[in-house]
């Protein structure tokens, strides 16, 4: 039986509702123009999973407590923040379905929104001397960066390999969850050593949550995201790089040039999801998936038992399993 998230969520639902409720007033602001464009942000969102992690991992390693609300909001603010620069650095019109700022307010209205929702997250930590928290979260923030350049400058030569990939991920995807743990830990006066156990915990989560999304691009799961895409964008992710790296040299100057010069032509792209599937890559990266999935269920062994821990490990059982 597939697990939902309603079920997941049920030992924090009251915390997650009560956030929701002190996130949206924290959003309130005497601009008109900008209180319009938060109450769309908030209108939004999606699965909530950032919250999730925070408050779980706080349950698990102690008592959720008003910094945990607070830390969770630090999050949110900071990373809807770059979410809301990346539309306008991508030129973005959509986000999960609805349209981005930029497409509605135009680029120099998003940048300063992202400014904003930067100043709030900033202002709610210092105001409360949650310094611990906001180091956690400014330390994801700046790997995020990193991460995101590091893949923009290796993608112009398409010379990634497995130790680029990974080091990619764990800075673009992973740094965010394992923050989010980290802050939940901390927040609930966890030792140092339990919130760096946390920290792993999250990170090895991450590196699984994107490999799971690199695979939907080879249409493991239909309802996914449209077959392709990262082909298309010329993204090299773990089964393509895997499936290159088994390849003979006149396989691989082939697969490389049909994603340098032809990426737009779908006959193409399936021509280079054939070659990764025949090639083992799709098995390799599950292979891989599995192993950071179990090696981040190890790390929580030494913690005592309870209907938080249950729901955390169920969480992460649903970023494994989800279907898009």
């Amino acid at each position: 039986m597939s697990l939902r998230l309603e079920d997941i969520k049920a030992p924090i639902a009251r915390e997650m509702n009560e956030f929701e409720q002190k996130f949206r007033d924290s959003m309130k602001t005497r601009v008109m123009l900008l209180d319009r464009i938060m109450n769309y942000i908030v209108k939004r969102k999606g699965k909530q999973m950032r919250p999730m992690f925070v408050f779980l991992s706080a349950g698990t390693c102690g008592a959720i407590n008003e910094a945990t609300y607070r830390g969770a909001a630090l999050i949110e603010l900071l990373h809807t923040a770059t979410l809301v620069h990346d539309d306008v650095v991508d030129d973005a019109n959509y986000r999960r379905g609805f349209f981005s700022i930029n497409a509605l307010w135009k680029n120099k209205v998003a940048v300063l929104v992202g400014d904003f929702l930067l100043s709030k997250g900033l202002l709610l930590s210092v105001e409360n001397k949650d310094y611990h928290l906001l180091n956690i979260v400014s330390n994801a923030v700046r790997e995020m960066s990193e991460g995101e350049l590091l893949q923009i400058e290796k993608a112009r030569r398409l010379d990634i390999n497995e130790e680029v990939y990974f080091q990619i991920i764990r800075q673009k995807t992973a740094s965010l969850i394992a923050s989010c743990c980290a802050v939940g830990a901390s927040s609930s006066g966890a030792s140092e050593e339990v919130v760096r156990t946390l920290r792993t915990f999250g990170e090895k989560i991450g590196m699984a949550f994107q490999i799971k999304d690199d695979l939907f691009d080879y249409g493991e799961d239909e309802i996914g995201k449209p077959l392709g895409i990262d082909i298309k964008e010329k993204k090299m992710t773990l089964p393509l790089i895997y499936a290159l790296a088994q390849a003979t040299w006149l396989e691989k100057r082939k697969i490389i040039g049909i994603i340098r010069n032809e990426s737009e032509k779908p006959k193409k792209v399936s021509e280079v999801i054939s070659f990764v599937k025949q090639s083992g890559g799709i098995e390799y990266a599950k292979a891989v998936m599995n192993t950071y999935h179990h090696e981040a269920l190890q790390l929580l062994t030494g913690l005592p038992e309870s209907e938080y821990k249950k729901s955390l490990i169920q969480l992460v059982q649903f970023t494994i399993d989800r279907t898009k």
